[in-house]
Parts: structure tokens; sequence; C-alpha cells
């Protein structure tokens, strides 16, 4: 399949296909594209025979010459069969390769029932670790009935989330898009509910709340081992996505905001970033006030909640609970492992396991791959590498 660079107007209607159409992601979004730009990265976007967009992100070697290339949570699948992807995704990589790239990486979230891992290595790619987590999500089907998806949540979390809303906790959602779900029809009833800035406000009180919340995203990672971007970088990525209508924040405090959304009252106890894309609502980050847990119980369960309302208020098809991955963790968790206790908490609103394809990548010269990725690891140990 032959595929070329992308024109005005192709960037112009990027997103609809890349990231609102089946199979999208926010990882191929215009937003991400500029977000990467700003960071190092080389950026391209190229489109196939059909207009379906592939955005790539590519980095030179030091030295030799040449780049690796690495095509984000992509291609998307638009729907079409693993087949079809494989070929789009060929002739990116022969583009790519003509034009001087020696290595291509890719890790679309293409379920591997599919056949699509299959269909890779037929088309000389091999497996490699994730760039991103890859390897499964877990997730819940939607039907546009929040009574029916409460009902189908389990019922020690049902009691959880009605005892938070009883006490009062307040959800603020951070959402560029209009609309929200009618909190006279929560289920889970009691005095809590959600609340939202005035529209002029959305952004600067965005921004206001992305600084405590990377806080708690830097203890989470610091408790499960994982690390997290700088503050500064990762609030200009979500306040990119935020304007462009991609991400929704929730965060939860123990009391209702004050008129000032800058400078709100209360307890922060917890935030989740969510993505729109291909039809889902995807959860992203989360971390909450693990010293104040008993205290306030059900923090988290009160962010899932209002995220299941959101994404069937907004007729989604499913609500993307991510994965939950450890370092060499393969398939699903068993009693007593370390990610048990995650899986089952994601298993208590419906969420259903969903093996995917992984990361894969095709080598194309393997000399000045080798040679490249040296140079490159060097580099990054260099004094100062990395800063500023």
């Amino acid at each position: 399949m032959s595929v070329r660079d992308a024109t005005p107007g192709d960037l112009a209607r990027w997103d609809v296909a890349a990231v609102d159409g089946p199979g999208g992601s926010v990882w191929q979004s215009r937003a991400w594209a500029e977000h990467a730009a700003r960071t190092g990265w080389r950026t391209r976007h190229l489109v196939d025979e059909a207009g379906i967009p592939v955005l790539v992100l590519m980095r030179p070697w030091p030295l030799v010459g040449g780049s690796s290339a690495y095509v984000p949570r992509g291609p998307v699948s638009a729907g079409d069969p693993a087949q079809r992807i494989v070929e789009r995704l060929s002739g990116v990589v022969e583009r790519l390769v003509a034009d001087g790239v020696d290595v291509v990486a890719t890790d679309a979230e293409i379920p591997a029932s599919t056949g699509y891992p299959a269909l890779l290595r037929s088309a000389g790619f091999t497996p490699i670790e994730e760039l991103m987590p890859s390897r499964h999500r877990m997730a819940v089907a939607l039907d546009g009935d929040a009574e029916a998806a409460w009902e189908r949540i389990a019922r020690k979390t049902r009691q959880r989330i009605g005892s938070a809303r009883r006490r009062g906790l307040v959800v603020r959602r951070f959402d560029a898009r209009p609309g929200a779900p009618d909190a006279a029809d929560d289920p889970a009833g009691g005095p809590g509910g959600t609340e939202r800035p005035p529209a002029a406000l959305v952004e600067p009180a965005a921004e206001a709340a992305f600084g405590p919340f990377h806080g708690l995203l830097e203890a989470t990672g610091t408790r499960r081992g994982f690390a997290i971007g700088s503050r500064a970088g990762s609030v200009a990525w979500w306040l990119s996505a935020l304007r462009a209508g991609h991400l929704v924040y929730l965060e939860v405090r123990d009391v209702a905001p004050a008129d000032d959304w800058l400078d709100p009252r209360g307890t922060l106890l917890g935030g989740a970033i969510f993505f729109r894309q291909g039809g889902r609502l995807t959860y992203g980050h989360s971390g909450d006030r693990t010293d104040l847990r008993g205290a306030h119980p059900g923090v988290v369960h009160v962010i899932l909640w209002d995220a299941l309302r959101l994404a069937t208020a907004e007729r989604a098809v499913e609500l993307d609970l991510g994965g939950v991955d450890v370092a060499g963790a393969r398939g699903i968790p068993a009693e007593g492992d370390p990610m048990w206790g995650l899986y089952e908490f994601k298993r208590a609103f419906g969420g259903e396991w969903i093996d995917l394809t992984g990361a894969h990548e095709r080598v194309a010269r393997p000399r000045r791959y080798a040679a490249g990725r040296a140079l490159a690891a060097a580099a990054r140990r260099l004094p100062g590498a990395g800063r500023g």
C-alpha cells in the first residue's frame, strides 16, 4: 500500500480519523505530535490510499546518520481487518526506509484475537519490550444505560461509592467539551456530586489543578516503581490534550469548591486523567493520598464511577480501564501476584481482560541500527544529558 505526506487539508481533518474514529488513539493526535516536537522528536504525518492518517515520530542517530522511527499506538485500525492494517503499516515502513530510517517500532492497541501478531511477524516485525503498556487492557463494555452499568458493578464496590457520595465527597471535572451527566440520574445517589468550572475558567483552573495532581503521580510512581515525566512537560501535554477535547481530568476533594476555582478549598484526595479515543474513554494516569484512604475510603471508586457515567452519557462503546502490567507479567494475575489487587479492583467495575498485540519493530539496516543505538545510549550517559 502506498502512502504520502499529509496535505494541509489532511491535517485539518486529522483527528477525526486518528483519534475519534474506530481504533483511534490520542497518541496519534495532532496535539501529541506538537508536544513531541517540542520535546525533541521529528514528526511526520503520512496518509494512506484511503486517507487514513499515520503519525510517525523520529530521532536521528548521533554521528552515523540515519534514524529510528516510532508509530505511537499506530497505525490506527480505522475499522479495517488486520491484514489491511499490516498493509498500511508496511507502506509506512517502505516510505520511511526509502528516506533513511533504519528501524520502525509500532504498538497499536489491536486485540491479539484478530490475528494481527502473526501477520506482523509475517511482514518482518519482531516483538520487543513495551514502549508504552500495550500487551492487554481491561474493558467495560457499555450500552448507553447507566443504571445497567451500575448494576454490573460488584456489590461491595457499589456500597463504597454510595458511602463516599453520602459523605459529601465532590468530584471536580475539568473538560473543554460541554455537557455532563445529570446528577439527578446518578444511581449512586447521595449529596456528593460533580462540579465543573465555568467555560471561561476551564483551562486556567485545569492548569492550577494539574500541578498538585502531578505531585500525586510522583508519589504513586515512587510507591509502584515507575517514572513520571517532568511537571512542566506533563502539564503542557495535558493542557494541549484538554484544549483539543481529548482529555478529561477528574479530581476528588473533601469539600465543595469555593467560587474561586483557581484556589479551591479542601484537601485534594485523588485524581485521574482520561482520554477520549476510538469511541471509548480510556483511563490514563491516576493517583491518590494513600495516607488518607482510611479517613476517606472510596476516592478512586468515585472517580471511576463518574468516568463510567460520563462514558455512558457520551455513548462510548467502552470504558477502557487500562492494564495491570508489572515488569515481566504477560498474563492475568493470580491471587498473591503483585497486581492481583489492581486486577480485582478493575474486575469489580465489570472490566474484562483483552489480550493485545504488544510492541514490535522492523529493522531495515541492522548494522547502522546497532551503531546508532549504542551511540545514542552513550550520549544519554554524558554529564548534563537530558537536562534543561
